[in-house]
């Protein structure tokens, strides 16, 4: 029987490896961690029986991948009222519904038609709209026409579109809390093209999270994977180049040079050493007596609360990387999953975007971001845990500088991720299927998908 090696046991290498097993290779998964899950694992970081996403948390294209729904596994997604929350300095906030006509009552009456006209389209095609977008972006798209109207406005950056399509503050809000997930300043090319996705999405699939955690994908996977004959060895780092027909790393371009080494031709290890990395996240985990107390109590219907004020407000902290109110992305998943925490107790987790590498501490930054919508905020921490860049990157060598989509995502770096060749490398039998590889970052496994694809269509051409 021909065999498989797998590196890494994030959502990627469990995807690879439960395709190679699929096609009937012996596949073996080895992990450096005590544990599965890479950046989809969940862990008691703050006081015992409160269990903390230690990174993936909610999962727009999660609910929607066509690599996850095409499994005989139970994933068990839970949806909140609302996909997301985004609360105002007046009191009030625009909530993301799941219902199109029930998001425009939240929007300034002069932008509601622009939205329905933009995004109602893209959510009546979504399941289309997704098997295009996570796929490597060179492909020929099976759905042209979608593809034309979406990428009419996708190509815009974030700063033009809101200021062709938006007027009123509340609109232009929304649409800068869901763009800031590409990580990208809002004046690149493309950079709507995320928050239009995820737009989207919240009017389809929304914007789930998973019951008891991150880890119920992972182990659903995992154990999806063993009655394959796949095999999971943890505490296992591989240093060089297993012996096996295929090796699929789930590792950053960086870490496959040194488990590489002179494998790989000194030209390539240059191309994948001008791989960009993108900055970084500043985490902090709390465990709370109480739920956090918005002003705007509706921010209670949502697991997922965009803190940042208005669109330009968020514009400057996203380019700057340096604001004393920076757009700080909130969790509050115990609100629709008590298994988080011991009953009338609750988690939250919070985090911003900084520079790669930071060393700075932004506890107190993001503490005042959200007590400036929840001002007795504080009252309810009980404990926190902080995982600055370092630390995001000591627990899993993916995160490169603290960056959680393994590799900055703007158009170029799309195109050649990480080089020409994709998943692809010189040496025989060797591939990449991380989120350093297309479609990117997010938990929707279909990079690993699409490398294992491509090793075994390589190898049936030989």
């Amino acid at each position: 029987m021909a065999t498989a090696t797998v590196i890494g046991s994030g959502p990627n290498g469990l995807a690879a490896s439960i395709v190679l097993a699929s096609a009937g290779y012996h596949t073996t998964v080895f992990e450096r961690n005590k544990g599965i899950g890479g950046a989809c694992a969940t862990a008691e970081t703050t006081l015992p029986g409160y269990r903390q996403d230690l990174g993936s948390s909610v999962y727009p294209l999660g609910k929607a991948s066509p690599f996850f729904s095409s499994l005989p596994i139970d994933i068990p997604w839970i949806q909140p009222d609302v996909s997301c929350a985004h609360p105002l300095d007046d009191g009030t906030a625009v909530l993301l519904e799941h219902s199109i006509d029930a998001t425009l009552e939240h929007l300034d009456a002069g932008d509601r038609e622009n939205y329905r006209s933009i995004i109602e389209p893209l959510a009546s095609n979504f399941t289309y709209l997704v098997e295009e977008i996570l796929q490597p972006i060179q492909h020929l798209p099976h759905h042209p026409l979608l593809m034309a109207r979406f990428g009419t406005h996708a190509i815009l950056s974030a700063e033009r579109f809101v200021q062709y399509h938006f007027r009123g503050k509340r609109a232009r809000a929304l649409f800068a809390g869901v763009s800031t997930h590409a990580v990208l300043p809002f004046d690149s090319f493309a950079s709507a093209a995320v928050g239009m996705i995820f737009l989207a999405a919240g009017h389809v699939g929304g914007w789930p999270i998973l019951r008891s955690g991150a880890q119920s994908l992972s182990d659903a996977l995992a154990a999806y994977l063993t009655t394959l004959g796949g095999v999971i060895h943890c505490n296992h780092e591989v240093r060089e180049i297993p012996s096996a027909n295929l090796v699929l790393a789930d590792v950053s371009p960086r870490q496959l040079i040194g488990i590489a080494k002179e494998a790989l031709p000194s030209s390539f290890q240059k191309q994948l050493n001008r791989f960009r990395y993108g900055p970084a996240a500043f985490k902090v985990d709390f465990a709370l007596s109480s739920p956090i107390p918005w002003r705007a109590s509706e921010c209670s219907r949502a697991a997922t609360v965009h803190v940042g004020g208005s669109f330009e407000e968020i514009a400057e902290a996203e380019k700057t990387l340096n604001s004393n109110r920076p757009f700080v992305l909130v969790g509050q998943p115990s609100l629709f999953d008590p298994s988080r925490a011991p009953a009338g107790r609750h988690t939250a987790w919070a985090y911003c975007h900084v520079p790669n590498g930071s060393t700075v501490d932004y506890t107190d930054t993001i503490e005042n971001q959200i007590s400036r919508f929840a001002p007795e905020f504080r009252d309810c921490i009980l404990a926190r845990a902080v995982s600055g860049p370092a630390d995001l990157q000591n627990w899993n060598p993916n995160l490169i500088g603290g960056d959680i989509l393994s590799g900055r995502m703007d158009f170029r770096q799309l195109l050649l991720r990480p080089t020409r060749s994709l998943y692809r490398t010189p040496k025989a039998g060797l591939y990449l299927c991380g989120a350093s590889t297309p479609p990117g970052g997010g938990v929707h496994g279909m990079c690993g998908y699409h490398a294992a694809r491509q090793a075994i269509t390589d190898g049936l051409r030989k």
